[in-house]
């Protein structure tokens, strides 16, 4: 189908549109007509940047979904897509005498928002813009799920894997603020990794775990102390052969949290049996983790630590996923849900009313069409304000026609 054939559109095809679809998914977990501020760090949420309030050279700054539609309706706007523990900072010192409609008294500054170039419109390595005009790859982006900046496919450093069960990526930055993640890639991510014997075909299975160069132990979080640790009295170096694994059972004082009085027990560690594996994953370019992966990750008290230590506790938390959030939004909307709004609506129309509600729709369309194959004649870039601009003129319209 050619560009500038016009198609007509029907009430199914707004419902099966993808990339709507897809919009509403991000958006449903997040409350459009109240600011988010009062309910604190939001686990996750719809987060935006506003251009206009806070360019780049000045601190950046984020913007709950109600904020952005009613404080800054009209304002060239940054949509972030979801951000975990951020909490709107709209009105606050970073907008100088600009005030929160919404939500005015708060404090001048949320001390344990993070923020990235991102809320600057920059992304990637390349610290450039999305969509960027100068690029002639013209892909999509992907999200790390740590540092949650997003990065073209080509500057990974990887085979990015093309499956609908890999959900999840991790970019080498945040691979080494969390080198322990490495050893689970091997196991996990994709590709997985296989070290061969030359001579059987065998997979080499080391069992000699003791006989390992301490400075091969750095990134093993099962060691008391957190990272890097030699020594720990909760999990001896000590082999009692089961199947080939370290037998090691966690005592009740470390289930509860209490001290462990006993040091002649060993406490279970997934990570140290896999480091006992002999396999090796090249520690460099991103990681790509299938659906569920965090729930193989080890929750003995050591590895929680080291979990805290490198700032990425989040992973052992299965609801933290933006599948999960998508989906709890989705589910918690009910009758709101985008399928339910537009049917239940359509249903208690008649069917003429329903032909000119799918009338009005295809007329719509054909006016955004017709305004921008306009700005792509002349080599314009669509822009939100043009946007905004269009639909307002578009009900301005519609409003002088019901009044005549």
């Amino acid at each position: 189908m050619s560009v500038n054939e016009e198609r007509t559109v029907t009430v199914q095809d707004i419902l099966e549109d993808e990339e709507l679809q897809e919009a509403y998914a991000v958006l449903a977990g997040s409350d459009p007509d109240n600011c988010s501020y009062p309910q604190g760090y939001v686990k996750r949420q719809a987060v935006f940047a506003c251009n206009t309030c806070t360019p780049r050279g000045v601190e950046p700054a984020g913007l709950c979904l109600a904020c952005t539609n009613h404080c800054h309706d009209g304002h060239d706007i940054f949509e972030l897509y979801t951000k975990r523990n951020f909490r709107c900072d709209c009105g606050n010192s970073k907008f100088g005498v600009f005030r929160c409609q919404l939500s005015p008294g708060k404090d001048r500054q949320n001390a344990k928002n993070h923020y990235n170039h991102n809320f600057h419109g920059c992304y990637c390595t390349c610290d450039r813009p999305y969509p960027d005009t100068e690029d002639q790859v013209n892909e999509d982006m992907i999200q790390c799920i740590i540092c949650e900046d997003w990065y073209h496919p080509r500057h990974l450093g990887c085979t990015v894997e093309d499956s609908e069960e890999l959900q999840e990526m991790v970019c080498e930055t945040c691979m080494n603020k969390a080198p322990f993640l490495w050893t689970y890639s091997t196991h996990i991510a994709e590709p997985p990794v296989v070290k061969v014997s030359p001579c059987k075909g065998e997979v080499e299975v080391n069992k000699e775990e003791d006989k390992e160069p301490e400075d091969k132990r750095s990134d093993e979080p099962c060691k008391n102390g957190g990272e890097g640790s030699s020594t720990s009295p909760s999990c001896q170096e000590k082999n009692e052969a089961t199947n080939g694994r370290t037998a090691c059972k966690r005592t009740h004082q470390e289930m509860t949290g209490l001290p462990v009085k006993s040091q002649d027990k060993t406490v279970y560690c997934r990570l140290r049996e896999l480091k006992t594996q002999g396999l090796e994953r090249a520690r460099e370019g991103a990681v790509f983790w299938p659906y569920h992966w965090r729930a193989t990750l080890c929750t003995c008290v050591s590895c929680k630590r080291a979990y805290v230590d490198a700032g990425v506790q989040f992973l052992l938390d299965e609801s933290d996923t933006v599948l999960a959030y998508e989906n709890r939004g989705t589910v918690e909307q009910g009758p709101a849900s985008l399928d339910s709004m537009l049917m239940s609506s359509l249903s208690t129309l008649d069917r003429v009313q329903q032909l000119e509600i799918v009338y009005q729709f295809n007329e719509m369309q054909t006016e955004l069409m017709t305004f921008l194959r306009q700005i792509a004649d002349e080599g314009k870039v669509v822009t939100a304000e043009a946007i905004h601009q269009f639909f307002g003129e578009l009900m301005s319209r519609k409003r002088r026609q019901m009044n005549s």
